[in-house]
């Protein structure tokens, strides 16, 4: 095996593995049943299939433009004119990406310098602080409180400062399900009007929502969208994680600074795929079904959960579901998670590494993007606990 015997300097010395990757490698050893890392078990619309097959066998194998196809950014465009009624110019303000996780980092990346504070809410994705710190900026955390994981403004304005840069918020959230409120939005706008402050938002989930609540865009808020990147994931929405499709949205300024990144990071994004979201997206009842029927995965879920001892923080969005432990055992929740995997075949995701500092709240992520058959079999494993 070969090594190099010099000195390696990390711009992440203190950065391991992603724990969905370290869950997940845990469950297939175990052959435990995998809620751990968010990606769905049954099978996409099969005409998506047949649209991708059909652009390869018409030859649209090559390279796409370096923005994306101009008819899958009229597209995107049309579709947010229609759900946020805010216009994107398809030329210089939408760009296709290699998944969101792409689009996150490089928007950090263009815009973040040494030196630069970012202010993140925790528990975060776990994707958000280290590209700060590999460009050299300071991470400001802010917590989400507890129970229903909201934002407390008073400790945000505490942490701005003449050097933030950027606001990052996600929602509907990962891990937590929790969605921001108009209040919240329009406390942001307040907060960044009249500064240099970026904000960048993690928007992936933005089509499921439940309960009958609105997901509250950054879009919808014109002051707030003049001075923000907007995330989003076709890989999310079209249960298609392992395509890494997704897109930005932003003003053309900051457009133009994202592309001299963007270019040089992926260049263009995958064709075929391309045209068929293109082609796909022009029936809009396939994205706007996906709520109700992700409501119908998280209500069966907690149905089956309710002779457990676990107690359930309501998921407002995602197809994400926390479960608190406390009553069933006072464990930190990596140490309990791989319990979980490893004595009764059922693998989540402990919340505790979407902090930076050691907390251990006795809370768990469990992904119900799932059959109906995973989910039961899930449950009944939880209800023995």
């Amino acid at each position: 095996m070969l090594q190099f015997q010099g000195n390696i300097p990390s711009k992440l010395p203190q950065t391991g593995t992603s724990i969905f990757a370290v869950m997940s490698k845990m469950a297939a050893e175990h052959k435990a049943i995998n809620l751990s890392q968010g990606f769905p078990d049954f099978p996409i619309d099969a005409q998506l299939i047949e649209l991708v097959n059909k652009a390869m066998r018409k030859g649209h194998n090559q390279y796409a433009p370096m923005p994306g196809l101009p008819k899958l950014r009229e597209a995107i465009a049309e579709k947010v004119s229609n759900t946020c009624q805010i216009n994107y110019s398809l030329d210089t303000e939408i760009t296709i990406t290699a998944g969101a996780t792409q689009a996150l980092f490089t928007a950090i990346t263009t815009f973040v310098g040494e030196g630069d504070e970012v202010i993140i809410f925790e528990p975060a994705y776990d994707s958000y602080a280290p590209a700060v710190k590999a460009c050299g900026g300071i991470v400001k955390y802010a917590q989400l409180k507890q129970p229903d994981f909201h934002i407390d403004w008073d400790e945000v304005k505490r942490l701005v400062s003449n050097r933030t840069r950027m606001i990052v918020i996600n929602s509907p959230h990962n891990p937590t399900g929790s969605l921001l409120s108009q209040h919240d939005l329009k406390t942001l706008e307040a907060l960044t009007r009249n500064s240099d402050i970026l904000v960048l938002s993690d928007e992936v989930y933005e089509h499921l929502v439940f309960d009958g609540k609105k997901h509250e865009s950054v879009c919808n808020y014109p002051e707030l969208a003049s001075r923000s990147l907007v995330v989003a994931s076709f890989g999310k929405t079209f249960h298609a994680t392992g395509w890494k499709m997704g897109y930005l949205l932003a003003p053309e300024n900051l457009t133009t600074a994202f592309r001299k990144i963007h270019q040089f990071v992926v260049f263009a994004v995958n064709t075929p795929i391309q045209h068929a979201i293109a082609e796909y997206l022009s029936h809009p009842d396939h994205y706007h079904q996906l709520g109700g029927f992700y409501q119908l995965k998280r209500d069966f879920f907690i149905q089956q959960l309710s002779r457990s001892r676990f107690k359930i923080i309501p998921a407002k969005g995602t197809y994400f579901q926390v479960l608190d432990y406390s009553a069933i055992s006072e464990l930190p929740e990596m140490v309990f998670a791989e319990k979980l995997i490893k004595e009764h075949g059922i693998a989540s995701i402990p919340l505790a590494p979407f902090y930076n500092q050691n907390i251990n709240n006795h809370q768990l992520r469990f992904c119900f993007a799932k059959t109906d058959e995973t989910l039961q079999k899930a449950a009944e494993i939880l209800c023995k606990i």
